[in-house]
């Protein structure tokens, strides 16, 4: 069975990376502390701060080792064999459905998706609607609401 691979662009991998590196120095560091200074208090047993803690270091390791294998797993999107007014992972599109205004979006891996910041996962419908679709085409998509049509207006 093959591993699943995570699509990311460079700038998400390095995003990952400082973030590893902060994880793995400063916030371990910090939560070491946090809980010497708890055991300090004494009984363990009814200690909030102890067990506040702990949560917060199981947390915190788990985010690492998910992180280590999106980093392990990583595929850096590279776009040059692509043509240049076709949707793909990497790529900004720009579309309009019917007459509402148009939406613009940077197409990435889930591990770096961030609608807020424009960026929306490849497994997404819409982001799947896309793919491989050229500038002009009108796209249908399925999505939990419904079918959606839209008009791909611009591709960067």
């Amino acid at each position: 069975m093959s591993e699943k691979t995570f699509p990311m662009t460079l700038e998400g991998k390095e995003k990952l990376e400082k973030e590893l590196e902060y994880l793995k120095t400063e916030k371990r560091a910090e939560i070491i502390k946090r809980i010497q200074i708890a055991r300090s208090f004494g009984d363990l047993s009814e200690n909030s701060e102890y067990e506040a803690a702990k949560d917060e270091q199981a947390f915190v390791e788990g985010r690492v080792k998910e992180v280590e294998n999106m980093l392990n797993h990583a595929e850096i999107i590279d776009n040059g064999a692509i043509d240049a007014d076709e949707v793909a992972v990497g790529k900004t599109v720009t579309f309009q459905e019917d007459d509402d205004e148009p939406e613009t979006y940077q197409i990435v891996g889930a591990a770096e998706a961030d609608a807020f910041a424009g960026k929306i996962s490849n497994e997404s419908p819409i982001a799947a609607g896309l793919i491989g679709h050229k500038l002009g085409e009108t796209v249908a998509i399925e999505t939990p609401g419904g079918v959606m049509e839209v008009k791909i207006i611009d591709v960067k």
